[in-house]
């Protein structure tokens, strides 16, 4: 059984960080939205927020955006 997930991401913060707010997750990286690294970064933020795997979280909106919608299964 997958859900869905609404994530806002905010890059180069000062310290990394996973919260609710209002219904929605945010995360904040350190690193800049090059290559997809910011993404990459919010996937092993979530895994470790969630207690599971990154092979486990699928963006499947927003890859340009600071709006996501990631899929966890």
């Amino acid at each position: 059984m997958s859900r869905r997930i609404e994530v806002k991401v905010k890059t180069m913060v000062r310290e990394e960080f996973v919260r609710e707010v209002e219904g929605k997750i945010e995360v904040g990286v350190r690193v800049a939205p090059i290559d997809g690294k910011a993404n990459q970064r919010v996937i092993e933020l979530l895994s470790e927020y969630f207690g599971i795997p990154k092979s486990n979280i699928i963006l499947k909106s927003g890859y340009k955006s600071k709006n996501k919608i990631f899929e966890i299964l």
